[in-house]
């Protein structure tokens, strides 16, 4: 199983960036997938999830209404639109995959819920 996470970058305050996640090796469509950020000397923090069928998505606090999370399953992708950017917002992003049926938010803020990691790919943002 391989999760390429790609589409980070340098962008300035209130810009925009689309990251991308491309699962190989997986029944892409049976997974919850979710995205991670981490910055140096401190825990992965949950950014957003979505379910395997892609009606339901779920948010950090701190980024709902600025980020958006899809799915493509035909494609095995996933994506993060990032709108609004901050510089807290700098970190490096990674997706996961989850191959719990969650009923519940916390399922999907959960990291030891989810099985398969990328290596992530690093946001910043600075003017």
């Amino acid at each position: 199983v391989q999760l390429q996470a790609f589409g980070g970058g340098l962008v300035q305050p209130g810009g925009s960036l689309r990251l991308s996640c491309a699962a190989t090796g997986l029944s892409f469509s049976n997974y919850a997938m979710g995205w991670f950020r981490q910055t140096p000397g401190k825990e992965r923090e949950f950014v957003a999830a979505i379910t395997w069928s892609g009606d339901s998505t779920y948010y950090a606090d701190s980024v709902k209404v600025r980020f958006a999370i899809s799915r493509d399953n035909a494609k095995n992708s996933v994506y993060l639109q990032m709108n609004s950017l901050k510089p807290d917002d700098t970190a490096v992003y990674s997706c996961a995959a989850n191959p719990r049926y969650c009923t519940d938010h916390g399922c999907y803020e959960a990291t030891h819920e989810y099985l398969y990691w990328g290596q992530g790919t690093q946001v910043t943002v600075s003017s």
